[in-house]
């Protein structure tokens, strides 16, 4: 594959385009300062204005989320996948119909694989802007975003209001529903009592997984921090690597997976049959299947990556979640 269109599956960190519309907290005091990706695939955003770098999903979405210091995600819940990777700053990502059953502070280059079925949250609490990688189970992302009923009523009165057919409506620009489209229903008390309460103690150990950890694992090999034997176990749709300098000795191989590559720390050479390229800290790229490609490290320093790649299990709900939270009441 020649380099030009192999440069088309890469969106570098610095021609990201960002959308400050793509969710119905919007407009809400708290939550009005963020910016959303939509990398690969158009993930669960709710905007017509969402750019999508690149539209071919290969069994799951990859989008990323820069916010300033103290602006939040609003309580929402996923059908599928929702994992999240920390290229910068502190976040505290707390859980619970109300946000208030658990929470964990993740910093740069921790992951968390946040179960199917809580409502869930994020805040950065950073003295300055940082940025949050996210991989959505699913080539449809599981259908879309789950609000907490709250939520919904909080965008109204700012002006928002999300569809059933999950796009959003501005009043403030003189956007209406249109005909045979209804609000979005927000889930009644009966709905809302039937999701579970996981404390921290049960959802730590197995939902996060910290950068230094990884990087110790990965000092021969590559490890799996999301799949069925990973540190991590589940089977969402996916499997999620990582890879330091010493899990990589330039060795040329190939795969009928798609291949993404994230990077996380340093900067990486990938070398194919027909070119190569250096990838830097933010830049993604989607390697297509059946291409021989090599893997060092470009420069002296730390050297770190995520990748991703799909299987063949089929999106949907976290592996065992369900049981083991009726377990730990």
């Amino acid at each position: 594959m020649t380099s030009d269109k192999m440069e088309d599956r890469i969106v570098r960190y610095g021609d990201l385009v960002p959308c400050r519309t793509a969710f119905i907290d919007a407009h809400t005091p708290g939550s009005d300062m963020k910016e959303n990706f939509s990398i690969i695939g158009g993930g669960v955003s709710e905007s017509a204005d969402q750019y999508v770098h690149i539209k071919e999903t290969p069994g799951f979405n990859i989008g990323a989320a820069v916010q300033p210091p103290k602006c939040r995600n609003s309580l929402h819940t996923h059908r599928t996948a929702e994992v999240f990777c920390v290229l910068s700053g502190r976040w505290r990502f707390f859980w619970g119909n109300d946000g208030n059953d658990g929470e964990v502070t993740l910093t740069e280059g921790d992951v968390i694989n946040i179960p199917t079925g809580i409502f869930r949250g994020f805040e950065n609490i950073s003295t300055d802007y940082g940025m949050i990688m996210a991989v959505l189970g699913g080539d449809d992302a599981g259908g879309g975003v789950i609000w907490a009923p709250q939520v919904i009523e909080d965008a109204k009165d700012h002006g928002l209001i999300l569809g059933e057919n999950s796009v959003l409506y501005d009043s403030h620009k003189g956007a209406v529903l249109p005909d045979g489209i209804s609000p979005m229903r927000a889930l009644d008390e009966d709905e809302m009592a039937l999701f579970p309460k996981i404390t921290t103690a049960m959802f730590v150990p197995r939902y996060v997984a910290r950068y230094l950890d990884m990087m110790a694992l990965a000092d021969r090999q590559a490890v799996t921090v999301i799949g069925e034997d990973g540190m991590l176990v589940d089977r969402p749709g996916f499997k999620l690597e990582f890879l330091s300098s010493g899990s990589v000795d330039g060795t040329a191989y190939s795969t009928e997976r798609h291949e993404i590559l994230m990077v996380m720390r340093g900067y990486w050479k990938v070398t194919w049959d027909g070119g190569e390229t250096v990838l830097a800290p933010g830049d993604v790229f989607a390697v297509p299947p059946g291409i021989e490609r090599s893997l060092q490290v470009a420069m002296s320093g730390e050297a770190s990556l995520f990748r991703v790649s799909d299987t063949d299990d089929e999106a949907g709900p976290t592996m065992n979640f369900v049981a083991d939270s009726r377990q730990s009441h």
